[in-house]
Order: structure tokens, then C-alpha cells, then sequence
């Protein structure tokens, strides 16, 4: 018998799309070998471009977005779940092309999914969501490039955002010093409880960069692009590296090859949408022995789920602080 849900579906209108909360049933699951009786979801950038349509991140209609999500399997066909099992999942065009996270039920691929490990929950796994996946996928490529904690200062961008306040978070346990660069000083407080030891104004990188500036920063993680990835970059000091994961202020990179070839430096993208899983469970099982929960907690707030429409307005516009944990109704 087919079982009826909720879901926020986004259709297309003539003058761009509409978002709604329904009712479905198991004949609107798209296709998968999963079926995921969804228990958390969060709220991400991505999610907000979904919900808005202030970006084409949809590239099917009608979808249900929620880039992630956190449950226990209904049915599974697939070899390595079966029913009961707790799952996480994120990435892999869900909430874009595939139906996500902001229903009730969700049918997938099981190769899209990851255990919840030892030692989290269903409810911790969405504090932590996409962005803090994220985050620990940068601080492991900064791991990989050799940068220890003696190198010197780490910098966060958009450290106050769900990506930058877990790595923030991450960083400073495993001992480095971390300089967090929001646009929100008043949050300098809560960024030093996260473990910063210094908050800088994001304006002091918003002008055109020189080729080379001063070596600064031994490592650094970027969530903006733009210029303000650019001047980060002409800040690395020889040898060092910066993870970039996201294009907040832009897509542009208005830099040179200078401090590539002159200083040595490397830049690593961060493909979170399409890590392989071995990665996936990497990063996961890190987060569970990296990532202070008591930190986490106060650093996620609950968000009802009949608010995510006006949430994904709000997360656009820089008014979201931390994590957002949506628990399905």
C-alpha cells in the first residue's frame, strides 16, 4: 500500500519556479534501490539556492531539494544496507537532479550512501551535514600537503558560516592557530569560543590583489573565491596550500601564476558533491574523533521545518550563524 508524505516540491512557473510543501506518495520516489525513511536534514548555501531559485541549481522539475540528509533504511535492494540501518547522505546531484532531503521519505542510490559510524547519531550527523563534510575534506587535504600545526596560522574565510565555524572548530582541536575572516565582527565572540584565536574584518581582503603579498598565512581554507581568494592566495607562505570549497563572492579568481610558481604553493578543489566513498567515510569517521560535539551543539540551533523557505532566503543574505538542524515532522 502506498504511504502518503510530506515533501517541499519546486516546480517550474513561467517566471522562474515556485516551492511548496505537499503531500506524496510512493509512487513519486524516484528511482533507487534505497528507501530512506529520512530523520534530519540542514540547511546549506546550495540548499538555499534551490529553495530561492536565485540560482539554477535545479536542473530537474518537479524536485524536492535538501542537498543531505540523515535517516534509517525502509527497504533496501542494495548489498550493503538493509533494513534498520542508519544512513547519511549527501552530494552526488541530490536536491539538484535527483529528489533530496526536505521530504519525509527519499528513495536513492545505494552507492550514494555511508553508515552512520560509531559513535554519532542521526540528529549530530545533519549538525554536522554537507558543510562540515566539507570542512573536514579541506583540513585533510591540508593534512595531505604536510602542513603541521608548528607551520603557523591557519585562515578560515566565511568563518562564521556552517563550512567555516566546523573547520574553525576542527583546526583548533588538532592544535593549529586559527585566524577566523568573518563579514560579521559581532560574532567574534562566538568564533573565539570555536577555538579562533584571532577574528579579522573579511574587508581587509576585498580589494584587487597584488601578485605577492606578504607571507602570512601557512595554510588556508576559502569559501568565497573572488578576491578575497585571490589575496589569500598571494598571503601563502612558500609552500603552503589553500582548500577552497566554495564561490560565495565569486566564481571569478583574479590572480596569477606568481605565488604558484614563485612561492610554491598549491590550491586544492574540493569536489564534496562527488568524493569517492572511501574519502566520505574518512572525512565522517575523523569528524567523530575530531570535532568537539559539545562545540557542535552549541554551535547548531534547531530550525522548524515548515521555516525552511524563509531559512533558505535568510542563509543567502548572511543571517545564519552555524548549523541548522531540521527534524522531519
Amino acid at each position: 500500500m502506498s504511504e502518503q508524505f510530506q515533501a517541499y516540491q519546486v516546480g517550474k512557473t513561467e517566471d522562474g519556479q515556485r516551492c511548496a510543501l505537499t503531500q506524496l506518495d510512493d509512487s513519486d520516489l524516484m528511482d533507487g534501490d534505497v528507501t530512506v525513511r529520512v530523520e534530519y536534514t540542514t540547511l546549506n548555501y546550495k540548499d538555499g539556492l534551490a529553495l530561492t531559485g536565485r540560482s539554477p541549481i535545479i536542473r530537474k522539475f518537479p524536485l524536492t531539494p535538501g542537498i543531505d540528509f540523515s535517516g534509517t533504511v525502509l527497504e533496501s535492494e542494495h548489498a550493503d544496507f538493509k533494513a534498520g540501518d542508519q544512513v547519511i547522505l549527501n552530494g552526488f546531484g541530490v536536491g539538484e537532479a535527483h529528489s533530496g532531503g526536505y521530504a519525509q521519505k527519499a528513495r536513492v542510490s545505494g552507492d550514494w550512501l555511508v553508515p552512520v559510524p560509531d559513535g554519532l547519531d542521526t540528529r549530530r550527523a545533519m549538525a554536522i551535514g554537507t558543510a562540515g563534510y566539507t570542512a573536514m575534506l579541506c583540513v585533510l587535504a591540508l593534512e595531505g600537503h604536510g602542513i603541521k600545526p608548528d607551520a603557523g596560522d591557519i585562515l578560515v574565510t566565511g568563518a562564521a558560516g556552517g563550512v567555516g565555524s566546523v573547520a574553525v572548530a576542527v583546526l583548533s582541536k588538532l592544535g593549529y592557530r586559527v585566524v577566523a575572516s568573518t563579514g560579521r565582527l559581532q560574532e567574534s565572540e562566538f568564533l573565539q569560543g570555536l577555538g579562533a584565536a584571532e577574528v579579522v574584518d573579511r574587508s581587509g581582503f576585498a580589494e584587487p590583489a597584488r601578485p605577492l603579498g606578504r607571507e602570512v598565512w601557512a595554510g588556508a581554507i576559502d569559501v568565497a573565491g573572488g578576491n578575497t581568494l585571490a589575496n589569500v592566495l598571494s598571503q601563502i607562505k612558500r609552500g603552503g596550500a589553500a582548500a577552497i570549497c566554495g564561490l560565495a563572492e565569486s566564481m571569478n579568481l583574479p590572480t596569477s601564476v606568481a605565488p604558484f610558481i614563485l612561492r610554491g604553493i598549491a590550491m586544492y578543489g574540493i569536489d564534496s558533491v562527488m568524493a569517492p566513498i572511501p574519502l566520505r567515510k574518512q572525512a565522517w569517521q575523523r569528524l567523530v574523533s575530531d570535532l568537539d560535539f559539545k562545540l557542535l551543539d552549541e554551535l547548531s540551533f534547531d530550525l522548524d521545518f515548515a521555516d525552511l523557505p524563509q531559512a533558505g532566503a535568510d542563509i543567502l543574505d548572511g543571517k545564519i550563524r552555524g548549523r541548522a538542524i531540521v527534524k522531519l515532522p
